[in-house]
C-alpha cells in the first residue's frame, strides 16, 4: 500500500447508508423497515447487472425508482410514499466515522474520488447535503461509459483522468462483488466488511479487510 496515489471509494453502501432512506420512515413503515430496505437495495443492484447484460441502459436514478415500484409492493408500502422515499434517497446519510476519515486523508495529500454507479447529479446532491464536497477531488459515475459495475470499462476511468497505474489506485467498497471487480482488475482492492459478512467466490481475496473506514488510516 506505500505506492497509493489515488484513494477512490464507491459510494453506496460504503460512504452512504443505503438503508438509511426508509430508516428515517420507520415509523410509518414499522418493523419491516429494514427488510424492505434490503429488498430495494438488492432488485437496484439486480437491475444494474440485468440491464448491464441486456444492454438496456438506464440511469441510477431510473433504476432506483424502478426499484422501490417493485419493492413498495412485495411489502405493502402506502404508495402515497413513494415520493418521500425517493427525496430522502438523494440525501442519505453518511456511516458516522466517514466524514472525520476523509478529512484525515485529505490532510495526509491523497487525491480522493468516488467512483460510482450514481449520476453526476445524484453524487453532487449526496455530498453536498452532507457537507463533504470539499473534500473529493472527483466524482466518477459510471455514466460517462454506459454500463455499472463491475465491468471493466468503469474501473478504467479513474486510471484515465489521472494517468498513474492500477496498483496506485487504493479502492474501497463494503460490496463484495465490487471489490472483487475492482480487484480482478487491478486496483488494491479493500473490503469494508461493515456487517462481519462472508466474502464472495469470484476469483479474488482483498489483501485488506476493515471493520469501517476508520481502518484505513492505519493501512496508508
Amino acid at each position: 500500500m506505500k505506492n497509493i496515489k489515488a484513494i477512490i471509494f464507491d459510494a453506496y453502501g460504503t460512504l452512504f447508508d443505503v438503508n438509511s432512506a426508509a430508516e428515517k420512515c420507520k415509523d410509518k413503515i414499522g418493523d419491516k423497515w429494514e427488510p424492505f430496505a434490503n429488498f430495494w437495495r438488492t432488485t437496484q443492484l439486480e437491475y444494474t447487472w440485468l440491464r448491464s447484460l441486456m444492454k438496456r441502459h438506464k440511469d441510477f436514478w431510473q433504476i432506483t425508482e424502478n426499484s422501490l415500484d417493485k419493492s413498495m409492493i412485495a411489502f405493502n408500502i402506502d404508495p402515497k410514499m413513494k415520493g418521500e422515499l425517493l427525496n430522502l434517497y438523494k440525501v442519505l446519510s453518511p456511516f458516522q466515522e466517514v466524514p472525520e476519515t476523509l478529512k484525515t486523508l485529505k490532510e495526509k495529500k491523497f487525491k480522493l474520488a468516488i467512483l460510482s454507479n450514481g449520476t453526476p447529479s445524484l453524487l453532487n446532491e449526496l455530498v453536498k447535503s452532507n457537507n463533504l464536497n470539499n473534500l473529493f477531488d472527483d466524482l466518477f459515475s459510471i455514466e460517462q461509459v454506459g454500463i455499472y459495475k463491475p465491468s471493466s470499462k468503469v474501473y478504467d476511468i479513474p486510471i484515465k483522468k489521472y494517468q498513474i497505474e492500477k496498483n496506485e489506485i487504493a479502492f474501497l467498497s463494503a460490496n463484495t462483488w465490487d471489490v472483487s471487480g475492482a480487484g480482478n482488475y487491478g486496483y488494491n482492492a479493500i473490503w469494508v466488511n461493515r456487517n462481519n459478512n462472508i466474502f464472495d467466490n469470484l476469483d479474488y481475496e482483498p489483501q485488506n479487510q476493515i471493520k469501517n473506514l476508520s481502518g484505513l488510516i492505519n493501512l496508508v
